[in-house]
């Protein structure tokens, strides 16, 4: 028996499977007989996670079939990191052949792609959509300066190189997962079979899924076509479409608990409506009426309150709003990094509740001298006179341990370049709390996907290859912003693009 269960923008999908998941193990299902595999290693984790606390299950013993496809694959062939093509692997191989490639590596979460050298991306996209690479080549709309006989060349150069070392990549890997499936099938028989986030599995993917399916006694394919925005690292939706015509049942999840009625819910069906290719379903948003608003400039958003997510289709764009939080004294994420290093967000925490009476340990005090530089004496900048198991008031260790300053942080930290410094008093002055997580991500759309904000700024600019791209296959554009604006729950803010020729119009 196979259900497939689509699960629209903040319907609970991943609640309703582990609801399953809990259901099935009260039920008597052994948890070794129960997989769980997943597009991306958070949702699988999330799963085992529930489950072993729920039920007082081992994660890594009773739990071991709560994996992404590609650990699985990788359990079941029996191999080692040390056999996997890294990052310096690939370096290796671009060195050999005379080509740069500063970044070539397949993320452990979900197996995707990414490189700055085109020749990999187009070999790797064409074996995850098991295609030719000279039928993937030729069907490419989009014109890069690829040249053929290059292309070819290094796609033999690499699986010689491959060969020579004795490595894999994650593609490889999935081959050989079917191949030993087909020749020598493997021992685990599920009761029951989830595979969650389908819309975003590849072509090369499916053909393992089918595989294991075709052991279990019951299947649950999870997923939303409207969100399916990897098709660039290829992602199949269609496939996952096309499955309605081969499985049992289908149930829609209709009721929407992030997404606020009104002009919110009112646009996003209006984009996801542009699709051509999709499964029809009623999404009900929540009865709260959401606010929609539109700027001109970036400048006249005002972030100063609130958790924001600032959401754009390629990382650059994110720029502006960057710049617009240094010079605002607002607390952000950028590219995954926050705009205050944890190390120095602690040492100024530190030294301030130090200043008022706090006491601090050893390693907190460490981290502060690292910054106060001359402000102690030397042979003591390692703190190798503090006892880790005491804590000390600020007055003691100007008595004892080195110190000579209680002025405050911009008066007696040193190394700090007069941008941070500014950055900072900005951010105290403006009350800005200073916290181990900022109010203000930023990220690209695919990065923020599963994310969710109260407030959410949605900026339109597209790159020339997407505006390519939606020449002739629009649906992948409309679903990416239909995923983008989606993640509000209460606002959602609309900026225009830097260039309307080079803009998804919302």
């Amino acid at each position: 028996m196979k259900t497939i269960i689509l699960g629209p923008p903040g319907t609970g999908k991943t609640t309703t499977l582990l609801n399953l998941v809990d259901e099935f193990i009260q039920q008597g299902i052994r948890p070794k007989q129960i997989g769980y595999f997943s597009f991306t290693k958070k949702a699988a984790t999330e799963a085992a996670n529930r489950a072993s606390e729920k039920f007082g299950l081992d994660r890594e013993t009773d739990l071991a079939f709560f994996r992404t496809l590609h650990s699985y694959a990788f359990n079941q062939l029996g191999m080692t990191k040390e056999k996997m093509m890294g990052p310096d692997d690939y370096k290796e191989f671009g060195e050999k052949c005379g080509i740069p490639i500063k970044v070539a590596r397949f993320s452990e979460g979900d197996g995707t792609f990414n490189s700055d050298n085109e020749y990999l991306t187009i070999i790797n996209t064409a074996a995850v959509k098991r295609m030719d690479l000279l039928e993937y080549y030729d069907s490419r709309k989009n014109i890069l300066d690829i040249e053929r006989n290059t292309l070819f060349l290094l796609a033999d150069e690499l699986n010689r190189f491959k060969k020579e070392k004795g490595l894999k990549d994650f593609n490889d890997l999935l081959e050989d997962f079917i191949i030993k499936f087909d020749s020598d099938k493997p021992t685990n028989k599920f009761e029951v079979l989830f595979i969650d986030e389908a819309q975003d599995l590849s072509l090369l993917q499916w053909d393992m899924v089918r595989k294991i399916w075709s052991r279990a006694e019951k299947t649950y394919i999870a997923g939303d076509d409207d969100q399916a925005i990897f098709k660039w690292a290829g992602a199949d939706v269609d496939h996952f479409i096309a499955l309605k015509e081969e499985v049992d049942d289908i149930k829609t999840l209709d009721q929407s608990y992030r997404i606020p009625g009104g002009p919110i819910h009112d646009l996003s069906q209006k984009i996801i409506g542009k699709v051509q290719n999709r499964f029809e379903k009623e999404y009900k948003p929540r009865d709260e009426i959401g606010i929609l608003k539109r700027y001109s400039d970036i400048t006249q958003v005002d972030m100063s309150e609130g958790n924001w997510l600032v959401l754009s289709s390629a990382n650059y764009f994110l720029d502006d709003a960057k710049d617009l939080c240094e010079l605002q004294g607002w607390y952000y994420q950028y590219k995954g990094r926050n705009s205050i290093p944890l190390k120095l967000l602690l040492a100024l925490n530190n030294w301030e509740a130090w200043r008022k009476g706090a006491l601090l340990n050893h390693l907190e005090i460490k981290n502060v001298y690292e910054y106060l530089g001359a402000s102690v004496l030397e042979g003591f900048r390692k703190g190798k006179t503090l006892h880790s198991e005491d804590k000390y008031s600020l007055k003691e260790c100007k008595e004892k341990h080195g110190l000579i300053t209680d002025q405050v942080w911009y008066d007696s930290f040193e190394g700090l370049d007069s941008l941070t410094e500014n950055y900072i008093r900005n951010m105290r002055a403006n009350g800005e709390a200073i916290n181990k997580n900022p109010r203000i991500i930023m990220s690209t759309i695919h990065g923020a996907k599963g994310g969710e904000a109260d407030k959410v700024l949605l900026m339109q600019d597209i790159t020339n290859a997407a505006l390519e791209t939606f020449s002739y296959d629009p649906d992948e554009l409309h679903r990416l912003f239909y995923t983008g604006a989606t993640r509000a729950k209460r606002e959602l803010h609309v900026l225009d693009p830097r260039d309307f020729n080079r803009a998804y119009i919302l």
